[in-house]
């Protein structure tokens, strides 16, 4: 039977939707490197695979994480697993030392070569950019984001049992499908030690999300306002988004997200915090990476004139939600200080 205190599926269906296709853009169109940057129509044809592939996951993270009462280190930690099984198991880029297959990436070397870990066959400068790519901008911005627009839905499930079955199925459909393209695209396999391990890893965290202890209450005393606290998550990650592939850069990049990451969890556990904070924080993740996809390079040979209008329409898109975010937000706090107000009346 349906729980009575389910909101209508009519409400929780766009959110859905939502979020199934925007952790795609956010993690592969965001940025502006792919090759069909510059053709709307291959874009829109890539999300039938790439929206199961990362739209599903984000949809099952935020799923298992507000179904356990979780918050946000859950939905973090259930993300750096997820990102790890993609970069480690299904295409394999945190260890192939050539990737690209058909398509020549001319600056993979200089990104990978300087911070390799011989003995692993891994690049820390990778890690860095594949796990914590997939945590900020595949799972924990979409999802804040998604959830700032349905304000009244944010802390609450989504999908029932069938809808999570429809999510798994999509998901393993499309990973089966990456990891058959890389089978005959690039020749390459990673080691079973290097498999393993980062299944194993994967599993950890996974385990780590729902075994950390929950936060049984909310401490007094006063946050930042939103606009600081974007202003905080802006500057830490475009210290990570220009930190040199080197070992002094991953360093610098890692200290400035962890140094954010805190400041983020410490000011969250007071009562203070609101969703305005959080779309902030993850709304200054989605500027970082539309602002710089202007100067990124992308591969292959796409047309300039159209790889700049598609950069400024993903601007101008990404723009807009976080207004219309704001504005849904703004509303929902409204309307509960009148409910407040007539309560105390």
């Amino acid at each position: 039977m349906p729980d009575p205190t389910s909101p209508p599926r009519m409400q929780r269906l766009p959110a859905v939707v939502g979020l199934f296709f925007l952790s795609p853009i956010c993690a592969e169109y965001l940025i502006g490197y792919a090759e069909s940057i510059g053709n709307p129509l291959e874009m829109l044809a890539g999300l039938l695979v790439l929206g199961p592939l990362y739209g599903a996951v984000a949809v099952l993270i935020r799923e298992f994480a507000r179904r356990a009462g979780r918050g946000w280190p859950s939905i973090l930690l259930l993300g750096s697993a997820f990102g790890l099984l993609q970069a480690g198991l299904i295409d394999q880029s945190l260890f192939n030392p050539e990737y690209g297959g058909e398509v020549d990436i001319p600056y993979w070397d200089a990104e990978r070569q300087p911070t390799l870990v011989q003995s692993l066959g891994v690049s820390a400068n990778h890690v860095l950019d594949f796990v914590g790519g997939h945590i900020i901008w595949s799972f924990a911005a979409p999802i804040a984001v998604v959830e700032s627009c349905v304000p009244g839905l944010a802390r609450r499930p989504w999908l029932g049992r069938p809808g999570m079955a429809v999510m798994v199925a999509l998901y393993l459909i499309a990973a089966a499908l990456v990891f058959n393209d890389h089978l005959e695209t690039e020749q390459f396999m990673a080691t079973q030690t290097q498999m393993a391990a980062t299944a194993a890893i994967a599993l950890l965290l996974a385990v780590a999300a729902f075994a950390i202890p929950r936060r049984s209450s909310l401490a007094a005393g006063s946050v930042p306002r939103p606009f600081f606290i974007g202003l905080l998550a802006l500057a830490a990650l475009t210290v990570q988004t220009l930190s040199a592939p080197t070992w002094s850069g991953i360093v610098l990049a890692a200290a400035a997200l962890l140094l954010a990451g805190a400041l983020l969890l410490h000011f969250s556990a007071r009562a203070a915090w609101t969703q305005r904070h959080v779309l902030a924080a993850a709304g200054a993740a989605l500027v970082v990476n539309a602002a710089f996809s202007f100067v990124v390079e992308p591969l292959g040979n796409p047309s300039y004139v159209m790889k700049y209008i598609s950069n400024a329409a993903i601007m101008l898109g990404v723009l807009s939600l976080l207004a219309w975010a704001f504005m849904r937000l703004c509303r929902a706090e409204a309307a509960a200080d009148r409910v407040v107000s007539g309560e105390k009346s």
